[in-house]
This record gives structure tokens, sequence and C-alpha cells, in this order.
């Protein structure tokens, strides 16, 4: 079992943004990791407080993650932090090592972990 984390921006406080945004970042943790949404026990997602137009869980469930249990919290509002974000960490059965993980941050959240951004995603918009 890993801990996989991703992130992503949206560009405005919109029930379509938050959940258009929240299925690219998903799609994109299952696919760099070769998992599939059975391999999922679970994932923890929060946004930052500016985002309250819908929960980022509900763009599990428009995937068809019916069964994955799912939480949503809101990030702490540290003064000077990325706005308009959305964090996951998803737990998930994989046979890679920890250091074989690929975390994913998309759009604007690449600034939050450079270090872990493949250069698959740095041009990523």
């Amino acid at each position: 079992m890993r801990g996989i984390r991703g992130a992503v921006t949206v560009s405005e406080n919109s029930k379509s943004a938050i959940c258009e945004a929240t299925k690219e970042l998903l799609l994109a943790i299952v696919r760099e990791n070769e998992i599939s949404p059975e391999d999922i026990i679970s994932i923890i997602f929060s946004a930052t407080p500016d985002l309250n137009a819908a929960f980022p869980a509900e763009a599990a469930r428009q995937l068809g993650w019916l069964t994955v249990p799912l939480l949503c919290t809101t990030e702490i509002p540290v003064p000077g932090a990325l706005e308009k974000c959305i964090r996951v960490l998803v737990h998930a059965y994989t046979s890679r090592k920890q250091e074989e993980v690929r975390h994913v941050y998309l759009r604007e959240a690449v600034r939050l972990r450079p270090d872990l951004v493949s250069k698959d995603h740095s041009e990523s918009g």
C-alpha cells in the first residue's frame, strides 16, 4: 500500500471547474501509477477556502468510483499559499516501491512540489 499525492488548481470557484480539474487529476494519478479504481483504498481531498462551489469528491463519483471511501476537508488558510487549489492523498494498493510512486501536480500546482513534477506534467495548463 502506498500514498500518492497530487494537486491541481482551478480558474474559478464553480462546480464545473472543480469537478473537471479533479477528474483530470484523478485520471492522471491512476494512469501514471498504473492502478485501477479497484486498487484505491481511500482518497482524502482538500480544497483551499476559496473553493466551496462543490465537493471535489463529487468528481470521483462522476467517474463511477462509487465504492471508494472519500473524504473532503478544507486546506489550512496559510497567508500567501496557492489559491484555488485542490489537493489529494490517494491510498492505494501497488507493488511500486516508495521512490517509484508518481505524484501528480497539474496547472499552477506544479509550484507546490517542483521536485516531484515529471516532465510530462510540467507543461500542463
